[in-house]
């Protein structure tokens, strides 16, 4: 029998997800040698024709990292499902649109002119930007059209699995091989994570106090046997899918959320403002009173990159139009 194609397709993305999958150490080389590898151009020297060459439906499993952030993003997921018989929604920026997607609150524009005109160290006298078509040197010059909405990978094409988390945990990677190369895969629609919250999967004490202040990582150093939310650290343990093992929470770390929302919950972010909300300390008698809640409120620094760091895309809010 023909070894099982496997391609590695990269969107808009750091790369770490496509790193991790080193750390799999031995696993890796016997992976490899029992699948044929037609796409993967961070592991390999391969061109964009070697997967454009392979037969429409040819490809196996393809596993595709990153957002959606730009014209070549689009058009290479379109390409891949055109390929595949499976794709793989490849860690948090493919699954829920990333840090990426908090460009969401912006534009396209406006990200442009900060990076090449407003930041301190850029010598840009003449305000000039990316154009998509220009000319350089009297050579023409095309540059990928840089959207204005961020977005996830099943907002764009049909996903068979979701493997969520940055990176994905390295347990899940392996299923998904073994059971690729099994030829039995899970059903489509099935996510690679625990069907539980992350604190269902934390060891630390949880003693339901009220909280009465919200506290930075940096301002305090945690208990390491109790629930860090309950300590005034937010940690979005609550509104998170679990499957991860929790490695950040167990070394002092708050969860950031990066494994996703809970199955049932329609918004992580909503899901972990009304979690905090159940733990805020009210004083009984003045009730909540915009006096009373307010300065517990004001406490969070960062509430976009806190509660909406990984999903804004896939959020309720999807974007934020800029103020003018």
């Amino acid at each position: 029998m023909s070894k099982p194609k496997v391609a590695i397709v990269l969107g808009s993305t750091c790369a770490g997800c496509d790193y991790s999958l080193l750390d799999l150490g031995p696993t890796v080389a016997d992976v490899l040698a029992s699948v044929e590898v037609v796409y993967w151009p961070t592991g390999a020297d391969f061109k964009l024709s070697d997967l454009e060459s392979v037969p429409d439906g040819g490809v196996d499993l393809t596993l595709y990292e990153g957002a959606i952030t730009n014209s070549d993003n689009e058009e290479l997921a379109k390409l891949v499902r055109r390929k595949s018989k499976a794709v793989v929604a490849y860690g948090s920026c493919a699954c829920f649109g990333g840090i990426p997607g908090l460009a969401n609150v912006s534009t396209a524009n406006d990200i442009m002119k900060t990076a090449y005109v407003e930041t301190w160290s850029t010598d840009n006298k003449g305000a000039l930007l990316p154009q998509p078509t220009s000319k350089l040197n009297g050579k023409h010059l095309e540059l990928p059209l840089t959207y204005d909405t961020i977005r996830a990978l099943d907002q764009v094409i049909p996903v068979e699995y979701y493997m969520p988390g940055c990176p994905p945990p390295l347990s899940y990677i392996e299923q998904a091989l073994v059971a690729a190369l099994s030829g039995k895969l899970p059903p489509p629609g099935y996510v690679f994570a625990s069907e539980r919250s992350l604190c269902d999967e934390c060891k630390r004490t949880k003693e339901k106090k009220n909280l009465t202040a919200i506290k930075r990582f940096h301002e305090i150093i945690p208990d390491s046997q109790r629930c860090l939310l309950e300590q005034g650290i937010l940690c979005m343990g609550p509104a998170t899918r679990g499957g991860c093992k929790a490695p950040c929470v167990d070394n002092n770390i708050p969860c950031r959320g990066c494994m996703g929302p809970t199955p049932e919950a329609l918004d992580q972010g909503a899901k972990m403002l009304s979690a905090l909300a159940s733990i805020l300390a009210l004083d009984a008698e003045s009730g909540v009173s915009e006096g009373v809640i307010t300065p517990l409120i004001q406490q969070v620094k960062d509430p976009l990159g806190t509660f909406y760091r990984f999903g804004l895309p896939k959020s309720m809010f999807r974007r934020v139009i800029p103020r003018r």
